[in-house]
């Protein structure tokens, strides 16, 4: 008998989006198959499948022992969030000499489906960094007697849902900054930068709409700026390596002394970036907006706004509270503090005097059974405004008084 050879051994998966790129969340099911394509007959102990989702950091720092020695430090961690194992044909027994349970595949394509369920927890989002990665991937082995297995792997993407339509992520970020600049022993005038953004949460491809006031009361030509920064961090063995990405950046004219310039909502798009991990604990993503003066021969004045890049798009009502809030907050004045809200209308407001006056007979012959004390006590007050509420008794020993007088009457509360 001959034996045959395997062609072609890959996992494909079924995609659920029109983009055709296996994307998926927390708690949904990844579903594929793992396609095998012979000539000839082969035979088959095992096809197995294991899927993985796995942050790893790693990176290396060199350190002096002595004037003549030297040594490398490695600096590694490991958060699993994926670990499934199945097996879709034959037995995961590693005895080579038993011919029993063996499947035998005849030349062609053969397709062998496999579906799995991500934990309901958390997972991060899948990341490359320079000194750590979030990867998930499924890899297949195909076990013969007496022959290496074969193995392949492919990834797939997890991405951790970040919903912008929240309070916190739609809530105004602002600022203000201001120093002076001094040369020897001469001061010049200060330098004085406020900027404000519509909200905190933002999905790629949007643009940030930057609201900026920059006066320059010094004697040199300054820059305004504006960036977008990615800062990547990742944590092991009780240390910290931070690496900072430009991401997106604009420049303003240039402001000689003794000017201001207004940036009445300064479009800064958002590039094709990766979403903000911010609950793995050996990687963190984050995003930032800075918005900055570029001084000549003196530190840059700098303004840090925080930014989070999601995954789930500005909502309709989501855009209309934004922009509401920040018109609002605009003409109460430069970064001012909100106004008072409008107090509710009063109860005697809320009721009419048609309605008070219709209301007040009983229907039927109400009135006739409750007749007496009670119910003039009732007829008195329907529809009327409840007393002022206050804190501070206005009648302290009138009260002990009445209570005194009338030990029979409990007390209304």
């Amino acid at each position: 008998m001959v034996l045959g050879k395997v062609k072609n051994f890959f996992v494909s998966y079924d995609c659920m989006n029109d983009s055709n790129v296996p994307v998926f969340a927390s708690g949904d099911y990844v579903s594929g198959r793992v396609i095998v394509e012979i000539t000839g007959e082969i035979r088959v102990k095992s096809l197995n499948i294991h899927a993985k989702g796995l942050a790893k950091v790693r990176w290396t720092e060199s350190r002096n022992a002595g004037s003549n020695t030297a040594y490398t430090q490695n600096f590694t961690e490991e958060v699993e969030y994926l670990n499934h194992k199945d097996v879709l044909i034959g037995h995961d027994r590693d005895d080579d000499s038993c011919d029993e349970g063996l499947t035998v595949l005849h030349s062609g394509r053969h397709e062998f489906p496999f579906s799995l369920e991500l934990p309901q927890t958390p997972l991060a989002t899948s990341f490359e960094g320079k000194h750590g990665s979030v990867r998930y991937w499924v890899k297949a082995e195909l076990h013969r007697p007496w022959l290496l297995p074969m193995k392949t792997k492919k990834e797939f993407t997890v991405f951790e849902h970040i919903d912008i339509n929240t309070p916190l992520l739609l809530s105004p970020q602002a600022g203000t900054k201001d120093k002076t600049l001094c040369c020897w022993f001469c001061t010049s005038g200060p330098v004085s930068l406020s900027a404000k953004i519509e909200r905190k949460g933002y999905t790629p491809g949007e643009s940030i709409q930057i609201f900026a006031e920059i006066e320059n009361c010094s004697s040199r030509v300054v820059v305004p700026k504006a960036a977008i920064y990615q800062t990547q961090t990742f944590f092991a063995k009780g240390k910290v390596k931070e690496i900072k990405h430009l991401v997106a950046n604009l420049r303003g004219d240039p402001l000689p002394s003794g000017k201001t310039e207004t940036w009445d909502g300064k479009m800064l798009k958002i590039p094709p970036v990766s979403p903000s991990i911010l609950d793995c604990s050996i990687i963190r993503v984050e995003y930032s907006l800075m918005v900055y003066v570029d001084i000549p021969r003196a530190v840059n004045l700098t303004l840090n706004l925080p930014l989070v890049i999601g995954t789930i798009p500005l909502h309709s009502f989501g855009s209309r509270t934004s922009s509401v809030s920040s018109q609002c907050s605009m003409n109460m004045g430069w970064l001012g503090l909100p106004e008072r809200p409008e107090a509710p209308p009063s109860y005697s407001e809320a009721v009419t005097e048609e309605q008070r006056q219709t209301n007040l007979e009983l229907p039927g012959g109400g009135r006739d059974e409750i007749e007496g004390p009670l119910y003039a006590y009732i007829h008195e007050f329907r529809f009327q405004p409840p007393p002022l509420y206050c804190e501070i008794d206005p009648h302290p020993e009138q009260g002990c008084v009445a209570q005194d007088a009338r030990p029979d009457i409990s007390p209304s509360r």
